[in-house]
């Protein structure tokens, strides 16, 4: 089974969760909890930062569609960061970047939540 691993960081009012490894149908029930604790905690700020992820199938984008909607409901939202030309090239072939803003860095797409709020770090 491909390995794969969600881990979070707290910035505040923005978190960041980080991906590794190959998000498909087997483990995106992870990714899914993931966004889930988030939510119960009232954290709506969500920066994915995608360094490590080495693969991702129409699974694991679907739990991105699951949750955009509660994050935006509630004046927060799901930026992208740091993707590889490959997981870009899939995002983009199913019409994310229309959807979602996606940053070089991980530092750009927290400095954008932290702007758009008037947060401070």
């Amino acid at each position: 089974m491909a390995e794969f691993n969600a881990s979070t960081k707290d910035l505040g009012e923005v978190s960041v969760i980080y991906l590794q490894g190959y998000l498909d149908a087997h483990t995106a029930p992870s990714l899914e909890n993931t966004f889930s604790n988030l939510i119960e905690k009232g954290k709506y700020c969500t920066v994915v930062n995608f360094t490590e992820l080495a693969y991702i199938s129409s699974a694991g984008l679907g739990v991105f569609m699951a949750f955009i909607e509660k994050m935006r409901e509630n004046n927060g939202d799901i930026k992208l960061s740091s993707m590889s030309d490959k997981v870009y090239n899939i995002f983009d072939l199913l019409g994310f970047p229309l959807l979602y803003e996606i940053y070089k860095t991980e530092d750009e797409a927290v400095n954008k939540f932290i702007e758009s709020k008037n947060l401070e770090k």
